[in-house]
């Protein structure tokens, strides 16, 4: 097998090391705050939110990375997110930049930042100073240190989210092949639905690449990994993905999309999309994850779009949690959804880890097995299959059930 999932996150790949802090930015007795930092200077791709209210940090970071310069470090809060704070949302971001840069050597046009939580507040600078101050002391290139980062940047999410993955790339040396490493970290739970949705994540990659190649990779793969999951319908002002590159593997540099660049771009969906499952399933108050393939469709774009309808439906998120097959809602959620289709060429499956029940065919609901479908519905993660009967593209959607606990915990989100 070309590409081997490995335990691990950011720090696997050589080169990366993390550290994090109890900073009390707006939390107690918990660490929320995370600083990455690279032992050489890193090629750096990223994408942001389609929110046209953007964070402080949102703004900080693309500009570092349209610039295509080389960086150093991340520095990550939760809590409270820099966002709709002017001004002084940008100072914040400057001079934290500023200091991070001051104590690890290096330049401020280095450091990109991050923050994640609630909009509005200003971040107390000299917690993030001070806590910038302690993890740079404790800088590991350890597992342990990158998961201890991949906890720091949570904010509802009840389980961190980490990945990593190696595959075999051909030596620069020209004898042989060297073992390529890419891992990473991502946190959400909530205020999720493309493109992006309410998401920091942090990818780290050994892989010798041209920089316009590491960005032509993860624009692609983003669109069937991250932004194919859908938790509540908002999209975030925060949403940042940054994919680092030390390029200290040893691989021949990829400067073309050759077969290559084919093998990384395949790795790199293998981590976007199993962290996107992961959030996916995390959403808040979730029990369940469903995940919808739609294939045979006529293009690519409209199986996307099919297929995240039907995930992003709260009627279907709430038949989920009920547990109640009550199926006309996913061929609701589809016949809304935009493109056009014969209603009576299509096959709605629904299946889990112990069979499947077919509940729609040949423009009819289907009589099925209601026993069977309970004990599909009573399991952790429910699929639907659409066969659109149309062409030969498919795309598949990540969401969650709908529950009485996300209205708890975003009823009193901010206090």
């Amino acid at each position: 097998m070309k590409i081997r999932k490995i335990a691990g996150g950011f720090t696997t790949a050589k080169g990366f090391k993390a550290a994090s802090c109890e900073a009390a930015i707006k939390y107690q007795n918990r660490r929320d705050m995370a600083l990455l930092f690279t032992d050489v200077p890193c090629a750096v791709a990223g994408t942001f939110t389609s929110n046209k209210v953007k964070a402080a940090p949102v703004l900080w970071d693309m500009d570092i990375v349209k610039s295509g310069k080389p960086v150093r470090a991340v520095v990550v809060n939760t809590g409270i997110a820099n966002a709709g704070t002017g001004a002084e949302g940008m100072r914040l971001c400057s001079e934290t930049a500023r200091h991070t840069a001051e104590i690890l050597g290096i330049s401020a046009n280095e450091v990109l930042v991050g923050s994640t939580g609630v909009i509005g507040p200003n971040v107390p600078l000299d917690r993030i100073t001070a806590g910038v101050s302690v993890m740079a002391k404790n800088l590991s290139d350890s597992a342990e240190a990158g998961t201890l980062a991949s906890k720091a940047i949570m904010t509802t999410d009840t389980v961190n989210k980490e990945y990593a993955a190696v595959f075999d790339l051909p030596a620069a040396s020209g004898e042989g092949t060297v073992t390529v490493h890419l891992g990473g970290m991502s946190k959400g739970s909530g205020m999720i639905h493309p493109n992006m949705c309410t998401m920091l994540g942090y990818l780290a990659t050994d892989c010798a690449i041209d920089p316009s190649l590491l960005q032509k990779a993860l624009s692609t793969v983003i669109k069937d990994t991250f932004n194919m999951i859908t938790v509540d319908g908002d999209t975030s002002t925060n949403d940042t993905l940054l994919l680092l590159s030390s390029g200290l593997a040893g691989n021949k540099p990829i400067t073309a999309e050759d077969e290559s660049y084919e093998l990384f771009c395949a790795a790199l969906f293998s981590v976007c999309h199993d962290l996107a499952r992961l959030m996916a399933s995390d959403g808040e108050g979730a029990t369940h994850l469903i995940e919808t393939r739609v294939f045979n469709a006529d293009t690519k774009e409209n199986a996307r779009t099919l297929a995240r309808s039907v995930v992003g439906s709260s009627l279907v998120k709430a038949m989920i949690y009920g547990k109640d097959a009550n199926c006309g809602r996913v061929l609701c959620a589809l016949g809304y959804a935009g493109p056009d289709f014969n209603p009576a060429d299509i096959t709605i499956t629904m299946s889990g880890e112990n069979g499947s029940v077919c509940f729609y065919k040949d423009g009819c609901v289907q009589l099925f097995d209601e026993d069977k479908a309970l004990e599909i519905l009573s399991e952790h993660d429910v699929h639907f299959d659409c066969d659109m009967n149309m062409g030969k593209e498919e795309a598949t959607a990540f969401g969650c059930d709908l529950t009485y606990d996300y209205v708890k915990i975003n009823g009193d989100y901010r206090t």
